[in-house]
């Protein structure tokens, strides 16, 4: 165990010092980003787990190269509306999770993937804007799992030095956008249909959510993209690990749907559930709160910008 604090994930909560929100000016306009074109497959599962459907889709990305990592790459996703939230008859539903409500949200970029050990490490050694960062703060180590053990204000810090590299502003994605772009244009508890299964996803595959089959507990995250993505591209949207949003933790998520945080709190938003999470805490509608002091290995976080 490495010598920072920690605070094991138990569905949110904790007590936390408040910290004043300061954004960050660029004057850097946005420049062309030469939009590239990937293909992948699409798995859809009925309620045994069995594949209902493979279908190919495309979708269109930026690379943004840091140092020697590898590089991010930034998944264009279109403006739409979509329904957040769960229903009331989605099983294993929380209160906070509801009620559903219609957003409506303008075009934006996702990071491919979650953040991995080795892009924290290449922006770790960018100058400091705010605060230090540990350039290898992970639990579990590998260059291509995703980073862990790294708190929101920390995430926050890693936005705020690659945001002054490049010149383009990155910020943690709103939970509105961390959801849209989790659903992929779905309605069903997973983007993959009805449930889900350990080939699909990094969490306690032993724990069943419908009819499927027992699977694999991994005990530990895996490298990202071990798995298929959904239909906009993303990869580890359910499971692995829980992913900071930038807004502050609401029991009501229209509070924070239409243009972010609107409230004071001490917890911030987690989205996605990780792989120490049975499968309800990884459906597309899943919420937690979690200090944003905090530590934990269950929890990483992904990029946007606009």
């Amino acid at each position: 165990m490495k010598r920072r604090r920690f605070l094991q994930y138990a569905g949110g909560a904790g007590v936390v010092l408040a910290v004043q929100d300061r954004a960050l000016a660029f004057i850097q306009p946005h420049q062309s980003l030469g939009l590239e074109t990937f293909e992948f497959d699409v798995d859809t599962v009925d309620q045994t787990g069995a594949i209902q459907q493979r279908q190919r889709h495309g979708a269109q990305f930026f690379s943004e190269s840091v140092e020697d990592a590898q590089p991010l790459e930034m998944v264009a996703i279109a403006s739409g509306k979509f329904v957040m939230g769960a229903t009331h008859t989605e099983r294993n539903a929380h209160s906070y999770d509801l009620p559903r409500h219609r957003v409506k949200l303008p075009s934006f970029y996702i990071s491919k993937y979650p953040i991995t050990q080795s892009q924290w490490a290449a922006v770790a050694a960018l100058p400091k804007v705010k605060r230090d960062l540990d350039p290898d703060p992970s639990h579990f180590r590998g260059h291509e799992r995703p980073v862990e053990s790294v708190s929101w204000l920390e995430a926050v810090e890693f936005c705020d030095r690659i945001s002054q590299y490049t010149g383009r502003r990155y910020q943690l994605p709103s939970e509105a956008q961390w959801e849209y772009a989790c659903r992929a244009g779905t309605q069903t508890p997973f983007h993959t249909g009805e449930t889900i299964t350990s080939q699909l996803a990094d969490y306690i595959g032993t724990v069943t959510y419908r009819a499927e089959a027992v699977g694999e507990y991994r005990q530990s995250t895996v490298p990202v993209g071990h798995f298929s993505p959904n239909a906009f591209g993303l990869h580890d949207m359910h499971g692995n690990v829980w992913e900071w949003c930038a807004d502050r933790w609401s029991l009501d998520d229209r509070r924070v749907s239409r243009k972010g945080p609107v409230h004071r709190a001490p917890l911030r938003t987690i989205r996605g559930g990780g792989w120490l999470d049975q499968p309800d805490k990884i459906r597309s509608a899943s919420r937690s709160g979690y200090t944003e002091t905090a530590l934990n290995r269950t929890i990483g976080f992904r990029i946007s910008t606009v």
